[in-house]
């Protein structure tokens, strides 16, 4: 569909992944694409993407503003088809809003918007994310079995850039994280050795010490060991994550 001649391809994805600045930027560009080419005079079709992540909902991406706020119809009922693509990782294919007796209030809710048609489709990411996405229509029966194949490829292709994307951005925060904590445990020990040097005492008593003093002073143990190194090494505690 994104392409001139025999669909899509995995590596398409990647190299738009590759010129996006962010996930989101690459989200974004892809449900315009997806927009773009199931549209015609006429026959407008949004696009929205929607991701869960601790147990919250929200639309990460969308080809303009208007399947945004058709998402959100879906989150105000906490149910409807792509919240079930997503967690339940299966295509829902609503035909027409009018004749479905699937989640009523949000099909009435839709309709009184203009939709009459919803595909559902999700993402394969693997355990690293529940995500799907969502093709709004105010036409019925917009999506016949040709046109629903042929997103489900286009999902497909795009779910391995997104996979790689969300599992190197994962990998990411768990450096960050882990560099924190280690910076965070040097300066503590250093502090512990400062307090050992002035009170002439074990590794055990000189933390006790310390961990007594952030106590009292309700004053987190590594900003209170971090002001204890400062004010001895006249300067921030230095370690090679900083370098």
């Amino acid at each position: 569909m994104t392409e001139q001649a025999g669909g899509s391809s995995a590596e398409q994805f990647q190299d738009l992944l590759l010129n996006s600045d962010d996930i989101t930027d690459f989200l974004d560009e892809f449900t315009r694409m997806m927009a773009r080419s199931l549209s015609a005079d006429g026959d407008e079709v949004w696009c929205a993407v929607t991701l869960l992540r601790d147990r919250r909902a929200g639309t990460v991406a969308s080809s303009s503003e208007r399947a945004g706020l058709l998402d959100e119809i879906q989150y105000a009922y906490g149910d409807g088809p792509c919240l079930t693509a997503a967690r339940e990782h299966r295509l829902v294919h609503i035909p027409d809003l009018r004749a479905s007796d699937v989640w009523p209030d949000y099909t009435d809710d839709a309709d009184r918007h203009g939709i009459r048609s919803v595909l559902a489709v999700p993402f394969e990411l693997a355990g690293e994310a529940d995500a799907g996405l969502n093709l709004y229509s105010d036409r019925p029966g917009k999506y016949d079995a040709a046109a629903i194949g042929a997103v489900e490829h286009e999902v497909r292709s795009a779910s391995k850039a997104l996979r790689l994307a969300l599992r190197l951005a994962g990998h990411r925060d768990a450096e960050e994280h882990l560099g924190a904590a280690m910076r965070s445990r040097t300066t503590i020990d250093l502090a512990v050795g400062i307090v050992m040097g002035q009170n002439r005492c074990s590794q055990e008593e000189a933390f006790g010490i310390l961990a007594a003093a952030s106590s009292h002073r309700n004053v987190k143990l590594r900003d209170l060991a971090a002001e204890l190194v400062a004010t001895v090494g006249k300067g921030p505690a230095t370690t090679h994550f900083d370098r």
